[in-house]
């Protein structure tokens, strides 16, 4: 038997990655298994997830296949991608080609605040922008709690610090396609391992990530890839939460004339006040309300 993690699974087979150690027969890198998994599992509804540390006992050492025979206990289950023992996300936008969407980013971050996962925002393609713009946009989400970083793969900019930042965690890489996750991940490899697309005529990336996968960069140092998309559902939350989700907003909890003031369309909102004076980010406000409209026209079931 041997200890590993689930770095991808498909058509019901899960293929876990299993690092060398000096017990056995190989060292190095390790070595990934073709495992199914026990029927147990599925009488228990339980489903093997990626990121899943696993115990399998091997079937075939030879052509590396094996069963799962236990699934160790999780320190977390993201919603969505669904996945397992998340440290960190990464949400990766370009800056520029395609133009960013703020209103899937900001969705981004509600959910990755609501499953409680601390998170990096990662603005690639800043070749393309002047300084100005690139300040202007750090201006807005240096506020709401995550690191913010810059990166260009074409200068090699920003990658040592990302590096740095993922070093001994499982990170979640998250983002609309044509952003260069994919180029990205290649880039901290150093090698090809995720195919990577062309921006459509439309502006929009292509969809080269179809699976949720896991890559082991070295160590104890993981990266998720995740599907590329272009929407995103908010976390089943009453519309009176949204704004725990927003911590820019948290300092000035209290300080508004109404209790449980949503900074809608009360007077004397702290919040709204801050907005006015430019502390807070108008368009991040913006969107907040658009998010609350929605919540609120959200059908209850």
């Amino acid at each position: 038997m041997e200890n590993g993690k689930i770095i991808k699974g498909i058509a019901g087979f899960y293929y876990v990655y299993v690092e060398a150690c000096e017990k056995q027969e190989y060292l190095g890198t390790g070595h990934i298994y073709e495992c199914k998994a026990k029927g147990v599992f599925r009488n228990q509804k339980i489903k093997p997830l990626v990121g899943d540390n696993v115990v399998i006992e091997i079937v075939d050492k030879e052509k590396f296949i094996g069963n799962i025979i236990d699934i160790l206990p999780r320190n977390n289950e993201l919603i969505r991608p669904a996945t397992a023992n998340i440290d960190q996300a990464l949400i990766i936008f370009a800056i520029a080609n395609p133009t960013p969407n703020y209103n899937l980013l900001d969705r981004f971050l509600v959910m990755m605040e609501y499953q409680e996962i601390p998170t990096i925002i990662c603005f690639n393609k800043i070749d393309l922008v002047d300084n100005k713009y690139r300040e202007h946009i750090k201006l807005q989400y240096e506020k709401c709690g995550c690191k913010v970083i810059f990166t260009s793969t074409s200068l090699n900019e920003g990658l040592e610090q990302l590096k740095q930042l993922l070093e001994n965690k499982t990170t979640i890489l998250a983002g609309p396609s044509g952003v260069g996750k994919s180029t990205i991940t290649n880039k901290l490899y150093n090698k090809d391992v995720m195919e990577i697309g062309n921006i459509s005529k439309i502006g929009r990336g292509r969809h080269t990530t179809r699976h949720s996968e896991i890559f082991n960069v070295s160590g104890a140092t993981y990266i998720c890839d995740t599907p590329g998309f272009t929407s995103f559902n908010l976390p089943i939350i009453e519309k009176e939460q949204l704004r725990f989700y927003y911590s820019e907003f948290e300092e000035y909890e209290g300080f508004c004339k109404y209790n449980g003031c949503v900074h809608i369309n009360e007077p004397d909102c702290a919040v709204k006040k801050a907005v006015d004076k430019g502390i807070l980010s108008r368009e991040r406000y913006n969107i907040y309300i658009q998010l609350y409209q929605e919540l609120m026209c959200q059908k209850k079931y």
